[in-house]
């Protein structure tokens, strides 16, 4: 267990304590190919996919927080939800695993007839996995957490993506962080952004830096509307926190929902695209589901101009990679 102190030029706050879970800080990277193709921005990349936890990603950044907290609460098992091929599951498994302690996770359907991706992973990292059916995964994590608790254990319930206050102070810290590193100054931060802890932890995070860029969650799932609630709802609680109160409206929230496709966790066309393109090009792979959409979008505001040539941008890269093995087919299927 240790602590972290956010420090800016007018405040120093002191965090919660974390559990090392995390190889940090990650690395910021210029993608001068990628700059090239889609003749536009100076391209940069954050590489939270290298966080380095069961194959990485953003969440293990917020699972420090998390717990740290079941930790001083006693607790004795992680629980927690997500799709099939859930990033957050994948890591929260393995996070239980380096403290100790047991993971139950609750994913949405029945299981595949292939246990590939991160449903394999699941299994290897010691999770005790259960499936939803027909039922809503929300109802029957309830049920397992009630059962957990009647015998006698003390689980420790961690909502979906890890998307708490306490989990979103991790994004804080991140965007001190990236000011260390960063060469330029960005004028956009982008990500894929989707039960919006990660989101909330970056816009708090830029208040408090004084980040005057623009911090663009794109949406892998949500209506706009509905996103910009829930974010600024984790935010402000966030800042509650850090003891340093401010109201985050849905305005504040910068988000775009143009790029849903078909629906969460289907695979289309812009999104094989950004795949193969960031592969090509830069050598760095993308996940369906989430870095694949987000880069999608990024993509098609730099061709359509919604994103000036002269500006400096960061891809937020949050992981995702194992969920490639699920989506094999789709991604070297014959193009028509």
């Amino acid at each position: 267990m240790y602590h972290a102190v956010f420090v800016t030029e007018d405040l120093m706050i002191d965090m919660p304590p974390r559990f090392p879970l995390a190889n940090l800080p990650t690395p910021v990277e210029f993608l001068p190919r990628l700059t090239e193709a889609l003749k536009g921005p100076r391209i940069f990349i954050k590489r939270d996919d290298l966080t380095g936890l069961a194959g990485g990603g953003n969440k293990t950044r917020k699972l420090e927080f998390l717990v740290a907290d079941a930790r001083a609460k006693n607790a004795d098992t992680l629980i927690t939800l997500g799709a099939a091929q859930s990033n957050h599951c994948r890591q929260t498994a393995a996070a239980a695993a380096k403290a100790g302690l047991r993971c139950i996770l609750v994913l949405r359907g029945d299981p595949p007839a292939d246990c590939t991706g991160n449903v394999l992973l699941d299994h290897l990292l010691g999770a005790d996995v259960r499936w939803s059916g027909a039922r809503s995964r929300e109802e029957v994590m309830d049920e397992v957490v009630a059962e957990e608790r009647a015998a006698g254990r003390n689980p420790y319930p961690v909502p979906l993506g890890g998307s708490t206050p306490l989990g979103a102070l991790a994004y804080v810290l991140a965007m001190q962080e990236l000011k260390s590193q960063a060469s330029v100054p960005f004028d956009r931060i982008i990500f894929a952004s989707s039960s919006g802890g990660t989101h909330a932890g970056l816009a708090a995070g830029a208040h408090l830096e004084g980040f005057r860029g623009e911090v663009l969650g794109i949406s892998i799932d949500e209506e706009l509307e509905s996103l910009q609630d829930v974010v600024a709802d984790i935010a402000s609680g966030t800042m509650r926190l850090l003891g340093n109160p401010r109201t985050f409206e849905p305005a504040d929230i910068y988000a775009n929902a143009d790029y849903l496709g078909e629906g969460y966790a289907i695979m289309g066309v812009p999104e094989r695209e950004a795949i193969e393109l960031f592969a090509r090009i830069e050598g760095i792979i993308l996940d369906p589901v989430y870095t694949g959409r987000a880069a999608a979008g990024m993509i098609d505001l730099i061709r359509s101009r919604a994103i000036a040539r002269d500006e400096a941008i960061l891809f937020w890269h949050t992981g995702g990679a194992p969920a490639l093995w699920a989506y094999t087919r789709q991604l070297i299927q014959p193009r028509e």
